[in-house]
């Protein structure tokens, strides 16, 4: 009876951070500044390793697809909540919210198999330097970066086909600051949500378990094998090559924080300010990390600014 008495609704209303305006204008000025920086950054990452031939290894190939990654899934946020600081009716129609959902998802689990394959990278360059050009040559990465998307896709795709299939016959205004997110949806329906819970614990679980797993292994096997390098110089250098990667797992914790939990336990104002973090903030830190943190990339970055500045 119950799927016969509901009424699909044909938009979704967010409720935001706050209606006081000089707030809702101020925290605009702040995340267009966090999503110019995030998009001038990575972007400037991605020309800089395609325009480098030094810089163009496994490790930066990675590199590149992880900035593509974040510069994609904040612009599937950011500029719909920046509109949203100043309009008066903060909304988004269904179609809108289907399509903001799957790209996110997309993007965020992509990242995840991305993250693993870069830590599988330095174990590989640290630990079995020798095998390094057969295990990771060119054939391989682009099998590891196709994986990604490709897994990203359908996990997705399952979850935005069982979410719009739910009914929504309450209330269609959404707790929430930006794209419609699966948990608040699930909040959101007046039905038994037990599957839709059971699956994206099921798909982020894997994804984010496995990918956290090995990434933990290959730098439990980096420690080792830099413990025991004799040379400090080395060992110094091993160290800085990967204090980078290690740092971009903060990703985990937010993401494991918001997606394996019941709906029961969900608390929409400390939701609102995790899922800033994980999906405006976050990626911000990419360049930064590898931009200030790499020796290669400022040496490239150095050069390239060189040889334009000639001119």
């Amino acid at each position: 009876m119950l799927e016969n008495n509901y009424t699909r609704p044909n938009e979704f209303i967010f409720v935001g951070f706050t209606d006081y305006l000089p707030l809702r204008v101020t925290l605009f000025l702040v995340f267009f500044i966090v999503y110019a920086l995030t998009v001038v950054g990575n972007m400037g990452l991605i020309i800089l390793v395609n325009v480098n031939s030094s810089l163009q290894t496994p490790m930066y190939y990675f590199l590149s697809n992880l900035s593509f990654l974040d510069t994609s899934y904040s612009t599937t946020i950011t500029p719909k909540m920046l509109g949203n600081f100043l309009a008066s009716r903060k909304s988004i129609f269904t179609c809108g919210c289907a399509l903001q959902m799957f790209f996110f998802a997309c993007f965020a689990d992509a990242e995840c198999l991305i993250l693993a394959a870069m830590a599988y990278d330095r174990y590989t360059a640290i630990c079995n330097p020798l095998l390094y050009s057969t295990l990771l040559s060119m054939r391989v990465c682009i099998c590891f970066v196709a994986l990604a998307y490709f897994s990203g896709s359908m996990t997705s795709l399952v979850h935005v086909c069982l979410t719009f299939r739910l009914p929504f016959c309450g209330s269609n205004v959404i707790n929430h600051f930006f794209v419609c997110d699966i948990p608040p949806l699930l909040a959101l329906s007046c039905t038994d949500t037990h599957i839709n819970e059971l699956l994206l614990f099921a798909l982020c679980g894997f994804i984010q378990t496995s990918t956290f797993v090995v990434i933990f292994f290959s730098y439990f096997c980096i420690l080792i094998t830099v413990l025991n390098i004799k040379s400090s110089g080395g060992r110094s250098k091993a160290f800085s090559t990967c204090a980078s990667h290690i740092s971009v797992t903060l990703l985990y914790g937010t993401l494991l924080f918001m997606y394996l939990r019941p709906t029961t336990s969900y608390s929409i104002d400390t939701d609102k300010v995790v899922a800033v973090f994980y999906s405006v903030v976050l990626p911000m830190f990419n360049p930064i990390i590898y931009s200030f943190r790499n020796k290669d990339v400022k040496n490239a970055l150095k050069k390239l600014l060189e040889r334009y500045w000639t001119f």
